[in-house]
């Protein structure tokens, strides 16, 4: 039977052909590239607004949700207008030269006039996690540790009472505005005041002044790896890095693109890669206040059933939260399924048993095979550095590089680290030189800190396998190394559907243990069945026989979800490891402890 996607996929018109050069380096080193040279892109992120203002000034190009119901549109016109009096404004402050515009809270219209007018008239914007101020517990300590290291010009959030006590006493000086509440907040301006100014031609005038090489964002890094930096984001890095994902989805500018959104902006997955799609096509994108969080779903599942996206991005335990509906009600998968040409995950490794399930929900409404795929890139590089533009099976490729990417293999403690190269890369960390220096190796290369390997040996065209980063991973007693994000995803998937996600443990000791968190659903089911599927689970990975670098010995199941706020887990979904095992120390040494703690499970 002919594949009904066949046409899709095979159309030059519509995905690159796949093409992939390989370099030796000698000593089992080597460099991959893309053969097709990157086209020339725009000088800064404000040409696309002015593009499609000047275009389709009547197109549908942001909305978010009214808490009332309905949505609040702004077309590619209203856009360039309220962009305009708000760059106004910031001008009009005489704003202290080199300090940025700081954003503390959620996707919205109003933070997203402020972000992108802040870039068109060469003002760094800086949107920091809001959990943060939301989750803090009146302990600001780390968010008036942020703001005193970027030393805001502007501080903006949506409501004064929420954001106005982080702010207080925090030891920096700004400009504050607020949406709601500022008549509240002593010496605030309100956003309205900012968008009620006229526009002069001083607002193009800075926009002609914007370089390629001038700071656009700054964007924290998620911690995983030690303390958060400030990574520079140039317009160069923005702008080169949307070409290099245009000339490989090149539907992208036959199909104008339609989005319902919730990954933060404070990440480069939702701020750089998503929105800025949304900026280079012209096309649509609806802000989803919804979040992969026990309640905060239902929001999501209710916009799914009034906004049908073409594109979709999630991370997988967004996808997971999606399943039980879209399994039980045919009504709503087919609305989501309906016009989706590509169903996106990042952020961390899809497990087999979700990737199984979102292509068996699909089956039931369409007939043309869900296209599921990935990329590869950190906060650095803008962030894509590879794509999968080809049909998968399964998951854990991560794809080949884009166009003007090099992406080098070096070996290293029995891996493959990889090292990234490209108009994409980040110039370095804000008044940081020594983090800078270290993040590059002799031939300019950007130290990304994950590991990878090649599906094939003999055809790198079935792309790159993701094999965790090099820092999460450690060895055993007996000098075995453990890969953490290999076995991480093996477990997850044994333990589906009550593992939420683990955390692997065993450093420095002879036999690896995990800590479980458990899903919505496994922490309604009784504990004794819980007990013995985890143990079960153990006994068939033991049996698998990948030894004992992949054979977790006893597990531990955790109390309640990780911490958002202390850290455990990010904005976008993802169990910091380092974070957990730092927190938890306490259950780690209940997994090895002698006498045997009574609630650790063996097989």
């Amino acid at each position: 039977m002919a594949d009904p996607f066949a046409d899709f996929f095979d159309d030059p018109r519509m995905l690159a052909p796949r093409r992939v050069e390989r370099q030796e380096l000698g000593g089992g080193a080597f460099v991959l590239r893309s053969p097709e040279p990157l086209a020339p892109y725009a000088r800064c992120v404000g040409e696309w607004l002015e593009r499609w203002a000047a275009e389709t000034p009547d197109a549908l190009a942001f909305a978010e949700a009214r808490a009332e119901g309905g949505w609040r549109r702004l077309s590619w016109g209203e856009l360039r207008r309220q962009v305009g009096s708000v760059a106004q404004s910031l001008l009009d402050l005489a704003l202290p030269a080199g300090k940025p515009v700081v954003v503390l809270s959620d996707n919205a219209l109003d933070h997203l006039v402020l972000l992108l007018a802040g870039m068109h008239v060469g003002r760094a914007v800086c949107t920091v996690s809001s959990g943060y101020c939301r989750l803090a517990q009146d302990d600001y300590t780390r968010i008036h540790g942020i703001l005193q290291t970027l030393d805001p010009a502007l501080v903006y959030a949506s409501d004064a009472a929420i954001y106005g006590p982080p702010l207080a006493d925090a030891g920096v000086a700004p400009v504050v505005v607020f949406s709601r509440g500022a008549e509240a907040h002593a010496g605030a301006l309100p956003f309205a005041q900012l968008l009620a100014t006229r526009e002069t031609p001083a607002v193009m005038q800075a926009f002609a002044a914007v370089t390629p090489e001038t700071h656009a964002k700054y964007l924290l890094t998620s911690g995983s790896t030690g303390h958060p930096k400030v990574v520079i984001n140039t317009h160069r890095m923005l702008c080169a890095n949307q070409q290099m994902l245009a000339q490989t989805l090149r539907f992208l500018d036959v199909e104008k693109p339609v989005l319902l959104d919730w990954l933060p902006w404070s990440h480069t997955f939702g701020g750089n890669h998503n929105t800025h799609i949304v900026l280079r096509t012209g096309g649509t994108m609806y802000i989803d206040d919804g979040r992969p969080l026990p309640g905060a779903i239902d929001k999501t599942l209710q916009h799914l059933r009034e906004v049908q996206p073409t594109i979709y991005f999630n991370v997988p335990r967004g996808y997971e939260m999606m399943l039980p509906a879209l399994e039980r009600d045919e009504e709503l998968a087919r609305h989501f399924f309906g016009r989706l040409r590509m169903a996106f995950y990042a952020g961390a490794g899809m497990p087999a048993a979700t990737w199984a399930r979102l292509q068996a929900a699909a089956a039931k409404v369409r007939e043309q095979p869900l296209w599921l795929t990935t990329s590869w890139g950190s906060t650095e590089t803008a962030p894509a550095v590879t794509f999968v533009s080809w049909r998968l099976q399964q998951p854990g490729v991560i794809g080949l590089p884009l166009p003007g990417v090099s992406l080098k293999f070096i070996p290293n403690g029995g891996k493959l680290e990889l090292r990234v190269k490209g108009d994409h890369i980040f110039p370095g960390y804000r008044d940081n030189p020594e983090a800078t220096q270290a993040a590059f190796d002799e031939d300019g290369h950007y130290c990304i800190g994950d590991a990878g390997y090649l599906a094939d040996e003999n055809d790198p065209l079935q792309g790159v396998v993701f094999n965790g980063r090099v820092a999460e991973d450690f060895k055993l007693t007996s000098g075995t190394w453990v890969s953490v994000g290999t076995l991480r995803l093996k477990v997850v998937s044994a333990m589906a559907p009550y593992a939420q996600d683990v955390v692997v443990t065993g450093h420095d000791r002879s036999e690896i243990g995990v800590l479980i968190f458990l899903t919505e659903a496994g922490r309604l089911v009784p504990r004794e069945e819980i007990v013995q599927d985890v143990r079960d689970a153990l006994r068939s990975l033991k049996e698998d026989g990948a030894g004992s670098s992949q054979t977790p010995t006893r597990a531990l199941l955790l109390e309640g979800g990780p911490s958002m706020a202390a850290g455990e887990i990010t904005d976008k979904g993802y169990v910091n490891q380092r974070m957990v095992l730092t927190r938890r120390a306490a259950e780690v040494e209940a997994l090895y402890a002698t006498p045997a703690d009574p609630r650790v499970i063996r097989p």
